[in-house]
């Protein structure tokens, strides 16, 4: 079992030598230690999830205000899930520290670990990332000071932040995107089960009056005790689908819309949005009043339950059967949101703005960038808002302008199988017979089947000056279903091995790559999308602008490679096979 495991990094001492010999402890770090008592827990003798959420926010929040020196204010929290559970005389050991200041909001992230006193054992629960606010003062705005990361560990989660912080601001975009790009699931299928069960057998509403022990020393209702209460009514309507008790094992991204404060009755309701076959989605809304006033917006969350049987294993769950018309639409959302649940745990590509562009790459953060590198064009391929630039003999050169940021999409298609040209695209040395930009490349490393690391030289940029050097991982995947396309995704990374040099000038690639899907048995869509920096604009500015047409020469010249090679796949490298 996971709670019988010992991970010595839960028993790290937070003191760490740096390399001029200093001891070194984060000064934003916070950490609280509660033993789990009978009041704390529910009708199994286990810690509630309201009250651990309670207590994740209050330690989030104390480091917060250690590094703004100011009071703040829980503005948003990343998935969350729960790996384990706490027994009733177990030790919760909960440990927040900020890993990235932006102007006045900052990224704090928590873990939580739970300890046996008698065993001395030690596991993780959950590790969890939250957005806190600096209030404003009587001077005006706060300006937040910027995190200095000292260690390797504080710098890595230094780089990532920025990218967690973008996934945060496109989370609503990429929900609508994905619902108006995936296959839609028949709802009507479901109102014709005779067992299902009608949704609004799980609605729930409760009122809450905020009381001075509700709240934080601003006044205004603590994040966690709101989360806490939103957890209590989800609770009782997924009880109300299985007649049973439900663990809470996941809550996705939410946002708090607006502050809540001593005196106000929030109004909080639950409804069961959709129910798979091993899990449910609870959505809860929260709503808060004074005396006639109309109700605030305070917060709305999506809680995903499972029932255990005697084995705790998950057992298969009812069938629900959804209200008309907006319950309908509820029972779709969820569909997306646990399409993309696994995919919105990885980070997505930084901003143009924020340096560097590529992230350090290490065994240690090997698979984390390669998914890294497939979501981040997944997430750009499900843009829908691309215009047509330019188009020449079915080559089409598509354009997308988005937070100053120009995107880039080439769409041509060819007459064999998806996996053929998948094989043949697979190995970037093999560009150069078909992309003149590709004068040189070479293998630096294989680190997984699915992943390798490139050297790749390109012609200046300028008459006359350095020609550009670029270090990318290649992410390869094939697809989980028939309805996924293959994929080679392609982003910078950095290696001590292979530092900048003056003899070339360093590109870096955002994100990249192809999606390639079989629309017949032997006729492909190949798509080439590029998220422009830069080192990459110049060689395609003149083909936006409408001066030149070299993409339709370029992406001609893959057509007639692909064709003319589609019989030599026995002599592709192992690895990429």
């Amino acid at each position: 079992m996971e709670s019988e495991t010992r991970d010595p990094m839960l028993l790290a001492d937070p003191m760490f030598i740096l390399e001029n010999g200093e001891m070194y402890r984060n000064p934003t770090e916070v950490k609280m230690s509660q033993i789990v008592l009978p009041c704390h827990a529910n009708h199994c003798g286990e810690l509630s999830s309201g009250q651990l959420l309670k207590w994740m926010d209050s330690t989030a929040c104390l480091s917060a205000e250690r590094h703004a020196g100011c009071s703040c204010i829980t503005a948003s929290v990343d998935d969350i899930h729960f790996e384990t559970t706490i027994g009733i005389g177990q030790v919760v050991n909960i440990t927040a520290k900020v890993n990235r200041a932006f102007t006045s909001s900052m990224e704090v992230g928590i873990l939580v670990s739970c300890e046996d006193l008698f065993s001395d054992r030690h596991w993780k629960v959950c590790h969890a990332f939250a957005t806190f606010v600096a209030r404003r003062t009587e001077a005006g705005k706060v300006q937040l000071k910027q995190v200095i990361p000292h260690t390797q560990a504080e710098q890595m989660e230094y780089s990532l932040a920025a990218e967690r912080r973008r996934m945060r601001l496109i989370h609503a975009e990429t929900i609508i995107d994905l619902l108006s790009s995936c296959s839609t699931q028949t709802v009507s299928e479901h109102l014709d089960y005779q067992d299902a069960v009608p949704a609004e057998r799980t609605r729930v509403e409760s009122v809450e009056l905020v009381l001075p022990p509700h709240a934080n020393h601003q006044v205004s209702t603590f994040g966690g005790q709101i989360m806490a209460w939103m957890e209590n009514v989800a609770t009782i309507s997924a009880s109300r689908l299985c007649n049973a008790h439900p663990i809470l094992r996941s809550i996705d991204m939410f946002h708090f819309r607006g502050p809540s404060h001593i005196g106000d009755r929030l109004v909080l309701k639950a409804i069961v949005n959709n129910a798979f076959k091993k899990s449910m989605e609870v959505g809860v809304c929260a709503e808060a009043y004074q005396g006639g006033e109309p109700l605030r917006h305070i917060n709305t969350a999506f809680m995903n339950f499972e029932v255990l049987d005697n084995d705790r294993k998950p057992r298969t769950l009812p069938r629900i059967r959804p209200e008309p018309v907006d319950g309908k639409r509820r029972f779709q959302e969820a569909i997306a949101r646990k399409k993309i649940r696994l995919d919105r745990k990885y980070i997505i590509s930084c901003k143009q703005s924020e340096v560097p562009l590529s992230v350090p790459w290490d065994q240690s953060n090997q698979m984390y960038l390669s998914y890294n590198n497939v979501s981040a064009l997944k997430m750009l391929s499900a843009r829908t808002n691309w215009v047509l630039t330019s188009e020449k003999n079915k080559v089409s050169l598509y354009t997308l302008e988005e937070n100053q940021i120009l995107c880039f999409k080439v769409e041509t298609h060819v007459a064999m199988a998806a996996e053929q040209v998948f094989l043949l695209l697979s190995d970037l040395r093999r560009r150069k017979a078909w992309d003149h930009h590709y004068q040189e490349c070479e293998v630096i490393t294989d680190p997984h089947e699915d992943d390798t690391i490139y050297r790749v030289v390109t012609p200046s940029v300028t008459k006359g000056g350095k020609v550009q050097e670029f270090i990318l991982l290649a992410s390869r995947r094939r697809p989980c279903d028939s309805g996924d396309p293959y994929l080679i995704a392609l982003r910078s990374v950095t290696l001590p091995a292979y530092p900048p040099t003056e003899d070339y000038n360093r590109g870096e690639v955002l994100c990249a790559g192809f999606s390639i899907w079989e629309e017949e048995s032997s006729f492909t869509k190949i798509s080439y999308y590029n998220q422009a920096t830069p080192g990459v604009l110049p060689y395609i500015s003149t083909d936006i602008a409408g001066l030149s047409s070299s993409f339709y020469c370029t992406f001609a010249s893959c057509s007639a490679f692909l064709e003319g090679n589609k019989d030599s796949l026995a002599s592709l490298p192992t690895s990429t096979l």
